[in-house]
Order: structure tokens, then C-alpha cells, then sequence
């Protein structure tokens, strides 16, 4: 698949999302940029900003299939990854597959389990495959984790451990829509035009196959990125380890996501090449879930899109 063809086809993508999704293009945007790489995307946000309803659209529009898990407590390693089931007719045992086999994944509100069940998820993000009863399983090669956590509520919730974060490519915080938005969006409301409505009724067309989400992934290797901006982006990471506020800086596996994602939006953006713009755009959410700072910083109030932002200013942008 050649370039051109690439961006034909995700310009085409981004019209039929924006059918069911008013306003949200930045999330949009870091979303399709996650699939087209092979990675994961962290959402933040109160119920209600139309998280879920995103991750459906994007598999119908890409053509794949979505299944959904809703984090709880109670929950066990077998209810993502499915168990072997003894079947007294056949006399044998049969996998019995959870929801983890699908394109898309939404792992709702993934800080409410405890780390023994979000581990289930980690060699599924990392290798696309899962092991049951010491038997490997493929998953599709656009596996993708979209896991969701609310911001606001964090009674009986378990942090993400370091190694898990590190796993998702963003973490977008999804915000209220604006108010001519949300304008917008209650007048729908009133029609046969609502979101949902929309969705279900098959007005938004599938537009990608799966098959060809493996051929555009493979596309973006077309795109130039020079020697200099390589450079750029391990100074910038390198910088997070060095500087005096950060107790625990970014790793190289934040290159690497910085790097394939500034790929991925020179592409959205109708280009063939990278710019420092895009590695300065997609810096504070491909770092900032990464990063922690040391005590005595944030007493003091500094967060971490404020050191992203003072790191950028400091490191040289090449010409």
C-alpha cells in the first residue's frame, strides 16, 4: 500500500467517526494513531464523555470486532483470558475463550481490579497472544487495548503498576465536550440522529477491512524520518531521566512510541515526512503517564505536563 492510499483512507475514516463523535478530534486523532502502530491507548475521564462509544465506532468503522470487560474487584485472570472447560460428551477438555480474543478491547475501568487480574492484559498488549493451561493462543494482529479509568472516584481502586502503564503507547485525558458541542449534541438527541441511533442503524460504514489495517501498519514505514529528529526524540526522552523534579524518567520504550506515533500523525496530517511539530505535539501524551516526580515537586505544585512542556522548551529543536 502506497502513501497516498494511506492517507485516502484515514481521511475517509476520520468523516465517518465524526457521524457518531461530535467534537473530540484530538482523541480521535491519538486513538487511530495507537491502531496504526500496534499499541494502546489509557482514556481518562468522567463517565458520560463517550468513551465506549468512540472504541465501537472505530470498530465498525475499521471493520473489526469488540468485546468489552468491566473492571470490578471480584475479577479473575480466567474472565479475560477464558479457561479450558471439561465437556462430559466429548470426554475432553475445550477452551472456552474470554473476551480478550477481539480486535478492540475495552477494558473498562481497568484501576478497579487488582494487579493479579490487570497482568492478564500484559502479555496480551505485548505479544499479541495469551497462554492457557501452557498453551499459546494468537490474538489479531490489530489487537488493541483501550482501557478507561476515572479520574474523580478512586475509593476501592488499584493503581496501574509502572510496568503496565509503560505498555500503553497515550494516556488521553477525554474532557466535556464544549458547549457549542454539547449544544450540538442534546439537539441529536432529539432526532433519529442521535449517536447511538446512528451506529446501530448501519449509517456508519465500515470503510477499512482488518486485513488492510495490516497493510496500512506496515504503509508507515514509508514515511521519512530524518537522523535529526531521531536525535531529538532521545533527547527529550533522555531529558526526563535527567532532570532534578523527576524521581522515575521515561524509558526506551517511550522512543520508540515517540517516534512511530509522530509517524502516524505526519500521515493523519497529509504528509510524507515528520516534523519537530510532531514530535512536540505528541510529547505529553506518550510521556506523561511514564514520568514520576519526586515528592517535594508536587508539594510544591508541578505536574507533569508542566515539566513536559519546560523540557521541550530546553532541549534544541532541529532545523
Amino acid at each position: 500500500m502506497n502513501l497516498d492510499l494511506l492517507k485516502t483512507m484515514l481521511a475517509t475514516a476520520r468523516a465517518e467517526i465524526a457521524k457518531v463523535i461530535i467534537g473530540q478530534q484530538s482523541v480521535i486523532d491519538h486513538a487511530l494513531i495507537a491502531i496504526f502502530t500496534r499499541n494502546h491507548v489509557l482514556f481518562e475521564g468522567v463517565p458520560g464523555t463517550g468513551k465506549t462509544l468512540l472504541v465501537r465506532t472505530l470498530a465498525q468503522v475499521l471493520g473489526t470486532d469488540f468485546g468489552r470487560v468491566q473492571f470490578t474487584p471480584d475479577l479473575m485472570p480466567a474472565d479475560i483470558t477464558g479457561t479450558s472447560v471439561f465437556n462430559l460428551k466429548e470426554n475432553e477438555f475445550k477452551l472456552v475463550k474470554g473476551p480478550v480474543f477481539c480486535s478492540f478491547l475495552l477494558a473498562d475501568e481497568i484501576n478497579r481490579a487488582p494487579a493479579k487480574t490487570q497482568s492478564a492484559l500484559l502479555q496480551a498488549m505485548q505479544e499479541r497472544q495469551v497462554s492457557i493451561d501452557n498453551e499459546t493462543h494468537a490474538l489479531p494482529a490489530s489487537f488493541t487495548v483501550f482501557a478507561t479509568q476515572n479520574p474523580v472516584e478512586y475509593e476501592g481502586t488499584y493503581p496501574l503498576p509502572e510496568a503496565q502503564k509503560d505498555r500503553f503507547m497515550f494516556k488521553l485525558k477525554v474532557s466535556y465536550p464544549t458547549r457549542d458541542e454539547e449544544i450540538s449534541l442534546a439537539g441529536r438527541l432529539l432526532g433519529k440522529e442521535a449517536p447511538e441511533s446512528v451506529l446501530d442503524s448501519g449509517a456508519v460504514r465500515p470503510v477499512i477491512t482488518a486485513d488492510q489495517i495490516a497493510e496500512m501498519q506496515a504503509a508507515l514505514q514509508q514515511v521519512v524520518v530524518r537522523d535529526e529528529l531521531v536525535s531529538y526524540v532521545v533527547e527529550i526522552v533522555r531529558a526526563t531521566r535527567e532532570h532534578e523534579a523527576v524521581l522515575v524518567g521515561a524509558g526506551p520504550r517511550a522512543t520508540i512510541a515517540l517516534v512511530l506515533a509522530s509517524r502516524a500523525r505526519a500521515v493523519l496530517d497529509q504528509r510524507d515526512f515528520v516534523t519537530p511539530d510532531d514530535v512536540r505535539a505528541l510529547a505529553e501524551p506518550v510521556l506523561g503517564h511514564r514520568l514520576l516526580l519526586r515528592p517535594e515537586y508536587e508539594i510544591e505544585g508541578l505536574t507533569v505536563t508542566e515539566l513536559v512542556n519546560r523540557i521541550l522548551d530546553v532541549v534544541p529543536v532541529p532545523r
